[in-house]
């Protein structure tokens, strides 16, 4: 298995996190199961071949598609060898860059030709490398950005406020904004409500002190991450991951963060 992760040039930074490629060249009968774990970020998925990943209920994958914001843990399979590329996009990216209200594609993965009518699908399978894919994205970005129409300033100084761990209250002091408005614009530019963002990156920040400590007392963790007690925090790990913390560290295999390879 390899991954490799590429920070976008700096006019794309606002919108896209990170474009990242995972694969593996192992040409075998071994079926593959990873799971994605919701972290508040969209996403575009390439495949390099159609009908290589499948959900759990056994439907082929886009081969460039969409997903909005995951609320529960979903299952991907796949067989033998693969080569797939991401794009992490910022919370806000999916109303900014293609004009879709975001909360329409929570939970969901979306072909992109039912998004944007762009030719970019044929451009990236006729690649021959990674860069010159790459490129095409940035490139196909770019234009996106020049035909932004909805760019909420507001919206984008909340969602970063919630990703700094600020309280709903304190958001809305700060803001000086009504719940109902910061649920709303929160809803149509991220997807989901602020309450539930706000529980996936307090999630995402335990997940992360996890990945770098070999906790043998997750009370300790959980006050770390801000719950109040194991019992809760462990209750939202199972949420968004279908395990425990323990199994979870045991029986996964992140080169991705947030698309671990789930041991059989």
């Amino acid at each position: 298995m390899y991954y490799q992760k590429l920070i976008p040039i700096k006019q794309l930074q606002d919108y896209i996190r990170y474009f990242w490629i995972l694969g593996s060249s192992m040409d075998d009968n071994i079926h593959k199961k990873f799971k994605i774990i919701p972290d508040g970020l969209p996403a575009l998925i390439f495949q390099n071949e159609p009908n290589l990943f499948f959900a759990k209920e056994g439907k082929a994958m886009p081969q460039l598609f969409l997903y909005g914001q995951s609320t529960k843990c979903t299952e991907h399979r796949v067989t033998g060898a693969f080569k797939i590329i991401g794009v992490y996009f910022q919370p806000t990216a999916l109303k900014t860059l293609f004009n879709v209200e975001a909360f329409e594609l929570n939970n969901q993965n979306v072909s992109l030709e039912h998004i944007i009518d762009d030719p970019i699908l044929e451009k990236l399978i006729n690649a021959t490398s990674v860069n010159e894919k790459i490129d095409i994205l940035t490139y196909f970005f770019l234009n996106l950005i020049q035909k932004i129409r909805y760019n909420d300033s507001k919206v984008e100084f909340a969602s970063t406020l919630l990703q700094r761990g600020k309280t709903l209250k304190e958001i809305q002091i700060e803001m000086n904004i009504s719940e109902r408005s910061l649920e709303r614009m929160t809803k149509q530019y991220v997807g989901i409500s602020p309450k539930m963002f706000s529980r996936i990156i307090r999630f995402q920040s335990g997940l992360n002190i996890l990945r770098k400590t070999d906790f043998k007392d997750f009370t300790e963790l959980a006050y770390m991450a801000d719950y109040f007690d194991q019992s809760h925090y462990i209750k939202e790990f199972k949420e968004f991951t279908g395990t425990n913390p323990k199994n979870f560290v045991l029986n996964t295999n992140e080169h991705l963060a947030n698309f671990p390879l789930w041991k059989e």
